[in-house]
């Protein structure tokens, strides 16, 4: 029995391969390069410069003539949120170190897990640029700034990044016309759940859980616009396609003080990708606060002259809740959002403190 228990063990034992990084690789050819999965490379590469296939950051020009995939669009949006998900953990990679984070009393672990998660976006930049067809455009890299400047603000900033990872892979979820691919995304949300479960364990020392269910929010693309704040102007390769596609180019909104059940909660509007500053509000028309939290989906009477709503009473203050603008009661359509979404972060409380 006990030799029956070994044997098992054994065979669930990963298989020790190079994490080297190769001397020349082709990033349009499949076949070369490390391969998600099939190698710990992913996992386990450790370095101040980025892993294959960040180390070309150029789009990839389709190769041969025809249609495009039939998921095609929702991977090229995908694809050009992760490359600003991969530089968000890359310029941690080459910024700090061990002792940044040690000498503010965080452990001595989360350098390395820093890098083994930019080796984790990694891997997803290589699963996007192959689930997307050769006759499409693989988008390359923009230039980004994050605004954080200290090993501490990348800790709180990381935190958001996960979650809002976790959002918007629910929503193409629900864009996605093959079956491949919603597994796919399961699969990568599934991956970002751990990143951000690491980070409220290790680095917050709270309880992870969010309830019985994270925020399932509906208009992935308006979460992927959101990321544009990110992007230095003019910085994206001119072949890339537009991102996200399509887009509204909502205003975007931010909540800069903590909520609080029943509590009055003021919007502060940011320029859409577009400049956008605010929504063209129609006299006389009713809006909504429409608040996303799990499969919750509550409406509050919405005042467009004080910016302000009134929080919702009942709502778990866990996980993220997602808030929009809306002239429909529920956010029933896409087209009825005229401004968001806020991310609202509720753990750790220490950064929902902070307004972050």
């Amino acid at each position: 029995m006990m030799q029956s228990k070994f044997f098992f063990l054994s065979i669930l034992a990963p298989t020790s391969l190079s994490a080297a990084l190769p001397e020349s690789l082709n990033i349009s050819e499949p076949s070369s390069g490390p391969i998600p999965s099939e190698t710990n490379y992913y996992s386990s590469y450790r370095g101040k410069t980025a892993p294959f296939p960040a180390n070309s950051t150029s789009p990839i020009l389709p190769t041969e003539s025809g249609p495009p995939g039939p998921d095609d669009l929702l991977f090229q949006n995908l694809l050009g949120a992760e490359w600003a998900v991969f530089s968000f953990y890359q310029q941690a990679v080459e910024a700090l170190n061990t002792t940044s984070f040690t000498s503010i009393g965080f452990q001595n672990t989360t350098y390395d897990r820093i890098q083994e998660i930019r080796d984790n976006e990694a891997g997803h930049l290589r699963i996007f640029q192959d689930s997307i067809s050769n006759t499409s455009i693989k988008p390359g890299a923009c230039s980004y700034d994050f605004g954080w400047s200290t090993a501490a603000e990348f800790l709180a900033l990381q935190v958001l990044i996960e979650v809002s990872s976790m959002a918007f892979a629910t929503g193409l979820v629900q864009q996605a016309n093959m079956n491949v691919t919603k597994g796919a995304l399961m699969g990568i949300g599934e991956t970002e759940t751990r990143h951000n479960t690491w980070a409220l364990i290790s680095v917050w020392g709270v309880d992870p859980f969010a309830g019985p269910i994270d925020t399932s929010f509906p208009y992935a693309n308006q979460i992927l616009d959101s990321t544009n704040r990110f992007i230095i102007d003019g910085s994206c390769p001119s072949a890339n396609p537009a991102y996200p596609s399509p887009s509204q180019h909502l205003p975007q909104l931010q909540t800069p003080e903590n909520v609080t059940a029943g509590g009055n909660l003021t919007f502060v509007y940011e320029n859409g990708s577009d400049g956008a500053e605010m929504p063209g509000f129609e006299d006389g028309k009713d809006y909504y606060a429409v608040f996303f939290h799990g499969l919750q989906i509550i409406s509050v009477p919405y005042d467009v002259s004080t910016h302000s709503t009134i929080f919702p009473l009942d709502l778990e203050l866990k996980g993220i809740i997602l808030a929009v603008i809306a002239d429909e009661l529920d956010a029933p359509t896409e087209e009825s959002v005229v401004a968001g979404p806020a991310f609202i972060l509720e753990q750790p409380a220490i950064l929902a403190a902070s307004g972050i």
